[in-house]
């Protein structure tokens, strides 16, 4: 078991704590192998009735992934991004379909990787200091870990306005859209996780909800997104962006701000990755999703991002499109066919 992550059993709950607060928590491929193999474990484990994920330190749940590793990787032409890839592709499989409870305690930031840890899960409890978001188009990338099967469902123009924006919730926000399903203070989480721990957990979602109820609060009440917000059901982002300027409130200006810093060619591949994904299931979208995240390490903005964001951190980001220019052809070359083999995802015997 990786020293990254916290496996053990409490009473009646499997509880997983991603061990690494000094990187706000952020995934590895060591800390998806260890959360795998504690997962089967836990789901085979009789005495298990329920699984608890939370996150070590005060500020996040898990704030992404190791993207220095895929972009030394993609620069390296090696197999290790595609590795970690298809490793955390197949947990967040596996965490959609988790054979006993699965509750995410997303508190602090839940972004990238921490997303695709949780929103499958069934049980999405938010804290006090929950703040989600999507910002993979900040980096000429794509919202991945399962964003383009969840976005969609939280409605077309809320999905495409966090997956293109990479807007950030408040916990309040957070639930008001679905991403959580319940609300427990931050200061109830530890007791919470021992109320768990010595409850009679059969294995069911009644059973946790039971216990839960005696923790859940009602979120405060978040203001309603702006009738703008439909300028986001438009189906390329030079209408999106025309919308928003002919809108000219104070959010649109702000959200077409945003738009236009992002990289065109992330923001174009994302709007069409979000449309593909409404009709999809689970495991197909998840295929899907390794190619397009394979596509991404052959184009430059996605190098481009990232040295501009976390190496030089200049944030002055030279992409290679001029928005409203990228053509539908070099969207569906990123979007095409690049995995050799096809992702592999546990087998049904492994959850059970």
């Amino acid at each position: 078991m990786t020293d990254q992550i916290i496996a053990r059993k409490t009473g009646s709950i499997g509880h997983i704590t991603l061990d690494r607060p000094e990187a706000l928590n952020a995934l590895t491929e060591d800390m998806c192998i260890g959360m795998t193999r504690a997962l089967q474990d836990f789901a085979s484990d009789p005495d298990i009735g329920a699984v608890v994920v939370d996150g070590a330190g005060e500020r996040a749940f898990c704030a992404g992934g190791d993207v220095i590793l895929l972009h030394d990787s993609g620069k390296a032409g090696d197999t290790r991004a595609e590795q970690f890839w298809r490793t955390e592709y197949a947990l967040n499989e596996y965490i959609s379909r988790y054979p006993k409870p699965y509750i995410a305690l997303i508190d602090g930031f839940v972004m990238g990787g921490g997303v695709g840890l949780s929103v499958h899960g069934r049980l999405r409890v938010a804290g006090d200091n929950t703040l989600f978001a999507m910002p993979e188009t900040g980096i000429g990338y794509f919202p991945d870990v399962g964003g383009s099967y969840f976005l969609p469902r939280l409605g077309t123009a809320i999905g495409n306005w966090l997956g293109l924006t990479g807007a950030r919730l408040d916990m309040a926000s957070a639930y008001a859209v679905g991403v959580a399903n319940a609300y427990v203070p931050t200061d109830h989480h530890d007791v919470l996780i021992a109320a768990l721990g010595v409850a009679d957990l059969d294995g069911t979602d009644v059973a946790v909800v039971n216990v839960m109820k005696d923790f859940v609060r009602r979120p405060p009440t978040t203001a309603a997104l702006p009738a703008a917000i439909q300028c986001f059901d438009e189906a390329t982002v030079p209408a999106i962006l025309r919308g928003l300027d002919t809108d000219g409130s104070d959010w649109a200006t702000k959200q077409a701000m945003t738009l236009r810093r992002k990289s065109p060619l992330a923001l174009s591949v994302t709007l069409e990755a979000l449309r593909r994904g409404r009709t999809l299931n689970f495991r197909d979208a998840m295929s899907r999703e390794l190619d397009y995240s394979l596509g991404f390490l052959k184009t430059q903005d996605f190098y481009e991002g990232i040295r501009a964001q976390l190496i030089d951190k200049d944030r002055s980001p030279k992409w290679s499109h001029d928005m409203g220019d990228v053509t539908q052809a070099q969207v569906s070359r990123v979007l095409g066919r690049h995995a050799m083999e096809p992702l592999e995802f546990l087998s049904a015997g492994d959850d059970a």
